[in-house]
């Protein structure tokens, strides 16, 4: 029996969420259905973290134990055929029996994009958020400044536990031009419940000239709501999640 590490690459469109419940489609639930037809036996896999309904990912990483006497291409080959076709995983890699991908993680990436247009665009909307009128790229950047560093995010989210602690350590945040698309991406030791996606929300308002910059260093002193908003799910991508080296 071996513990396998897996990367997951999904389009959450289809899924209601990460996290199994109950008969909803779910990547948690689709992906222990394609195991379970290559012989694992296991209750559940394990996860870095859980991806609302309609969030991305390129990124994810999994666990679980599974008696496998072939190699791990073979495995990555034989999770593949099994799952559906906006599941993929990644890479695979034998792990010690230890590894919990959660809880050993050092830091997560997620990235979010949006398109500054006046007319929709289905194709493109699919993977980003249509905000108009435009969002000024200068704002942005002055108000993902104030980001980095240890803070109390309260006004931007709720813990996963009840009581949880709300202070998270940013490592790195800022705004990027894509061509028309313009894209947020942010690094931290781990996120509070919708919290880039109620970050993201104060910054289009930032960006359109609703608040200053300043709001946003305000909203992390006082830990007032700086915006009820929040930004639509179909943006949002878990891109990465580091580990100490081996």
């Amino acid at each position: 029996m071996e513990r396998y590490q897996v990367i997951l690459a999904y389009d959450g469109t289809q899924f209601e969420g990460f996290q199994r419940q109950g008969k909803a489609r779910t990547v948690q639930g689709v992906v222990e259905a394609a195991l379970r037809q290559i012989g694992w036996q296991g209750r559940t896999i394990l996860a870095a973290g859980r991806t609302d309904s309609g969030v991305h990912a390129t990124g994810q990483v999994i666990a679980f134990d599974l008696a496998w006497p072939h190699p791990e291409e073979d495995l990555l080959r034989a999770l593949n055929a099994n799952l559906p076709l906006d599941v993929a995983a990644r890479s695979v890699k034998a792990v010690a029996a230890s590894f919990h991908p959660r809880f050993d993680a050092l830091a997560r990436s997620y990235c979010y994009h949006i398109e500054c247009e006046p007319v929709r665009s289905p194709l493109r909307e699919r993977y980003a958020w249509r905000v108009w009128p435009p969002l000024a790229l200068v704002s942005l950047e002055q108000a993902a400044r104030y980001l980095p560093g240890r803070h109390d995010f309260a006004a931007f989210g709720t813990p996963p536990h009840p009581k949880g602690s709300t202070v998270r350590t940013v490592f790195a945040a800022g705004w990027s031009l894509d061509g028309t698309r313009l894209v947020f991406t942010i690094r931290a030791d781990a996120f509070l419940y919708h919290m880039v996606r109620r970050l993201v929300a104060a910054q289009v308002q930032i960006g359109q000239g609703l608040r200053p910059p300043e709001a946003l260093a305000e909203a992390l002193e006082t830990t007032l709501p700086l915006t009820q908003g929040l930004a639509p799910p179909q943006g949002l991508v878990l891109t990465q999640v580091d580990y100490p080296p081996n």
